[in-house]
């Protein structure tokens, strides 16, 4: 077992991060990405076993779901640009984690801390604890109503269906379910009291810093997916070329991944494709 796993050994958190600088659409859109069930768990074992793993391989490591719902949930990873692969002519080819699921380190352990020593009767397990964390703030204007209230100190319902844009319809569940999850609360049981931040509210700082940290370094590095009707070709390479990919794909996952510190970012340019016009016959 890896001593600098993410998931097993939460780093210290900066005290200086606010929780007004972040994003919130970006920061829900991070949170929405990672949140589906047994996403951290994928990625955390491709990253132990891998560095590329069958649908078959990782749902040995997931006896309480089908093989069915393993390849679903690769699928949508692969949708979201956190795994990789090389299925254009193999329909069993391997997953492998894509750059941007490396470097989730910090973010995962934002999120395992945040959630160890804020929430109530956390799960034992540092994937149950992740997974808990972003199905409690990966809401639709859980963000903002954080941000609103870390401004102000309280506020009634009317002022925070105003402050986040919405009917004051649509804010009811939200701040019902906001109480449930332990991040704000009433000042009293009357519907006009207002709301403030608990404890746990108040400490999102580092997790809000961490995705957004994380969301600045990746912004416009997604590659453009090529339509599945149109086939192209890169450039003929000799064996020697043949053997170093293969080797590269089968190179173990970078430690950084478990570390604290930043691993060094790479980025590889999309192969340059042609466009031949076909042949004339006589």
């Amino acid at each position: 077992m890896n001593p600098h796993d993410p998931l097993k050994t939460p780093g210290a958190q900066t005290a200086t991060a606010t929780l007004t600088d972040a994003d919130p659409q970006r920061v829900e859109g991070v949170l929405r990405q990672l949140a589906p069930k047994w996403t951290t768990g994928v990625v955390h074992t491709i990253a132990k076993y891998g560095p590329e793993m069958r649908v078959r391989d990782l749902a040995q490591y997931f006896p309480s779901v089908t093989q069915q719902f393993i390849g679903k949930r690769l699928a949508t990873m692969h949708e979201t640009g956190l795994v990789r692969r090389d299925a254009e002519f193999d329909r069993t080819a391997p997953y492998r984690l894509s750059q941007r699921a490396l470097t989730l380190g910090p973010v995962y352990r934002s999120l395992a801390q945040w959630s160890s020593e804020h929430v109530e009767r956390t799960p034992t397990s540092r994937n149950d604890r992740i997974e808990d964390a972003l199905r409690r703030l990966q809401p639709l204007n859980t963000t903002k109503v954080v941000q609103l209230l870390a401004e102000h100190g309280s506020l009634r319902f009317t002022h925070l269906a105003e402050g986040v844009g919405v009917y004051e319809q649509l804010i009811a569940p939200r701040l019902a379910r906001l109480q449930e999850d332990g991040l704000v609360i009433r000042a009293g049981s009357r519907h006009g009291d207002p709301y403030t931040l608990t404890e746990a509210g108040q400490a999102l700082g580092p997790v809000y810093a961490a995705i957004q940290r994380w969301d600045d370094r990746w912004v416009g590095a997604a590659t453009v997916a090529v339509p599945t009707a149109v086939r192209t070709f890169a450039a003929p390479v000799n064996g020697d070329g043949i053997r170093t990919a293969a080797a590269l794909r089968r190179s173990a996952v970078p430690a950084a991944l478990f570390s604290h510190s930043t691993p060094h970012q790479s980025r590889t340019a999309p192969a340059a494709t042609a466009a031949s016009s076909p042949a004339r016959g006589r």
